[in-house]
């Protein structure tokens, strides 16, 4: 048996068995992989950042399409009207209202601090031009206010409903800006809060998962064509046909038999002896 399994043909039909399985089990993964890959968030455009003017208005709901644009808001921030974000990734959220110029004031969260007596938290003096993303207002529904007693000047959520009652007398735009940058940057710097770029969900290719499948199926047909070619070497039918019987002689005279030898002529035959 292990003469067959090894022979030259044999050991081919192995090595075009494992590379067959081999490739449609690298192809089914990789079908499996942009199945995968379809239904992760795809980046959007992203255009040139705009005035946050253009994007955002006092009492006028953001659409989804303006969240995340990048923006550039100038004017002068309020050390009055400052407040820290509990409840974020890094310690505290710096926010901080930046009067505009035009009557109209937008909040800024100016970076994080990893506690409320940081000296980062200092509000900077003068006009500033702050670069940054536009999100959208914070729902304050869904935040358990009652977990603990948050100190005072501070907030759990960004909210522009909750900040026009906090900050009485400030006509707010509706949304917030996340800066990235700040000119002239202040005298200390505050780590900024990334926020990603605007993104779309994706859609799965289920066409895709279907050509994985197929794939590992022809590897298992493959396997099976391996083992029936294999079980018939086995058993001898696909080995090579008997070769022709050793032949003799034939016999002639009195020991020829068969239909030859009944045939001839009993005149033809020869005498029997007295």
């Amino acid at each position: 048996m292990l003469r067959i399994l090894f022979s030259a043909r044999v050991v081919a039909l192995h090595l075009l068995a494992i590379g067959a399985l081999v490739v449609c089990a690298l192809l089914g993964r990789w079908q499996l992989g942009v199945f995968e890959d379809s239904g992760k968030p795809r980046s959007l455009l992203d255009p040139p950042a705009v005035a946050v003017a253009e994007l955002t208005a006092p009492g006028v709901h953001m659409t989804a399409d303006r969240v995340g644009r990048r923006v550039t808001a100038q004017g002068t921030f309020d050390a009055s009207k400052q407040l820290l974000v509990a409840g974020r990734e890094g310690g505290l959220w710096v926010l901080t209202a930046l009067d505009l110029g035009d009557g109209t004031a937008v909040p800024v969260v100016r970076g994080r601090v990893a506690t409320a007596q940081d000296p980062a938290t200092a509000v900077p003096e003068g006009r500033v031009t702050v670069t940054g993303r536009l999100q959208a207002s914070e729902d304050t529904d869904s935040v358990q206010r009652r977990i603990r007693q948050l100190p005072q000047g501070q907030v759990m959520t960004v909210s522009s409903a909750e900040l026009i009652n906090l900050w009485r007398g400030t006509k707010l735009r509706n949304g917030f800006v996340v800066a990235a940058s700040q000119s002239p940057p202040p005298a200390v710097a505050l780590p900024a809060v990334s926020v990603p770029p605007p993104t779309e969900p994706g859609g799965l290719t289920w066409r895709n998962l279907a050509y994985a499948a197929q794939w590992w199926i022809f590897g298992l047909f493959a396997v099976f064509m391996w083992w029936h070619f294999v079980r018939d070497a086995l058993r001898g039918r696909t080995g090579n046909p008997a070769g022709p019987e050793p032949s003799g002689p034939e016999p002639t005279g009195p020991e020829a038999s068969g239909p030859e030898a009944e045939s001839v002529s009993p005149a033809l035959r020869a005498p029997a002896e007295p």
